[in-house]
């Protein structure tokens, strides 16, 4: 079905990198969320009021927050695929995760309301009543809140959203609570269906023990809170910024190793500004004995295929090296054991070597992981010292990072 619906609905659907491809498959995902969890809307309702359930009328209303989510979900990605203006140089795509982090905080509300009018039905508890049709109604939503999930879950992986990805989850915890709901203590349950086969008391403590409408509710809320907090601190860490994938670090180097006059690569950064928006910046470590003109046209190179192979905008800082001089090899090498003696994890990069008339100035950057207990001065500061330490004559200059990525 899912297949079947993308083909229908999504031009173009092998191009998800494309911005218009993955606004089609966010207005698929929302439309279809928003036509069946109406659905089960009317639905649940109808069933809670006759059965005069809390828990089934919350979880009504459950579904039509998740429609509204699904709306604003859709508004998000609209309004992010609007082109870079003047005042947004940038483009507008944090504006999906802006959209995620208010369907977050829906969730969050929906859940706090349940939450309480769940323990007040504990407080003031009252049998409900539900028939036949309630389960029916109950074992129609799971079924196509399961649906839901995998639907939501392959189009948030094809797209890479996080905010239909989210929704993938909101739809698999909704399925536990409503088996939940499904209790005995309902007129037409387990427990009356052995009692009206001439099972007596035994069954009528058993059911008075599961009047759990209550209990019910407040499973449900705290699924939901739990869903709404979980995709609440994701989409944060979006808009604060997050590292990127490891793999796609290693295609970048291994995309840059390909070409044989670029050395190596440090200080990489990529910048997101949202799905299919990034920006890559990095120093490209060349000879210094290289060509600056033909070294400047490798870079050029560079940037233009990997915005063709990688979509991004990409922007490279030429950085000359040293490679041929034995005495700065010498050099780098013992500041590199140095940083390593201090922590394994250390790295160097930009290191020069300037030689006056008692010493000699090692200039480097020191790279210190962002987990690294030791702070940037103190690594510094003791990196310097175990040069000294191993070479008096030797000065250390460093500056001292953490990376990026």
């Amino acid at each position: 079905m899912t297949k079947f619906l993308i083909k229908l609905f999504v031009k173009n659907n092998a191009d998800v990198t494309d911005p218009a491809v993955r606004g089609r498959y966010a207005s698929l995902a929302a439309f279809t969320g928003i036509v069946l969890n109406l659905l089960l809307f009317a639905g649940k309702l109808t069933a809670g009021l006759l059965a005069a359930s809390v828990a089934v009328v919350a979880d009504a209303f459950n579904n039509m927050s998740d429609a509204g989510s699904a709306v604003v979900t859709l508004i998000g990605f609209r309004l992010a695929l609007k082109p870079v203006d003047k005042g947004h140089p940038l483009g507008h795509g944090r504006l999906e995760y802006i959209a995620g982090f208010i369907v977050d905080l829906l969730i969050i509300l929906v859940g706090a309301e349940l939450f309480k009018s769940s323990f007040e039905k504990i407080l003031s508890p009252s049998l409900p009543s539900v028939s036949v049709l309630t389960y029916a109604l109950l074992s129609a939503a799971i079924l196509i809140k399961l649906w839901l999930f995998f639907f939501y879950r392959k189009i948030g992986k094809l797209i890479d959203s996080s905010a239909i990805r989210a929704s993938a989850f909101d739809s698999l915890s909704d399925t536990t609570p409503q088996l939940a709901r499904m209790n005995p203590s309902c007129k037409y349950s387990i427990v009356d269906f052995y009692k009206d086969g001439g099972v007596p008391r035994l069954m009528e403590n058993l059911r008075s023990m599961l009047e759990t409408d209550g209990w019910a509710g407040i499973l449900v809320a705290s699924f939901i809170l739990f869903t709404g907090f979980k995709a609440a601190k994701e989409t944060i860490d979006l808009l604060l910024g997050t590292p990127p994938k490891p793999e796609f670090i290693e295609e970048i180097r291994n995309f840059v190793k390909g070409y044989p006059e670029v050395a190596g690569i440090h200080d990489l950064i990529v910048h997101d500004y949202g799905p299919g928006r990034k920006f890559i910046s990095f120093h490209a470590e060349v000879p210094a004995d290289s060509d600056i003109n033909y070294a400047h046209d490798v870079i050029d190179c560079v940037e233009r295929d990997m915005n063709e192979k990688f979509g991004c905008i990409v922007t490279i800082h030429l950085d000359p090296i040293e490679m041929n001089d034995a005495r700065v090899q010498e050099m780098k090498k013992l500041a590199e054991e140095s940083a390593a003696e201090i922590d394994p994890a250390f790295t160097i990069h930009d290191f020069r070597m300037t030689s006056g008339g008692k010493h000699v100035n090692m200039i480097f950057d020191l790279q210190v992981p962002s987990d690294s207990k030791m702070p940037t001065e103190e690594a510094a500061k003791r990196v310097a010292e175990r040069i000294s330490e191993k070479n008096p004559d030797c000065y250390a200059v460093i500056k001292a990072e953490h990376p990026f990525i």
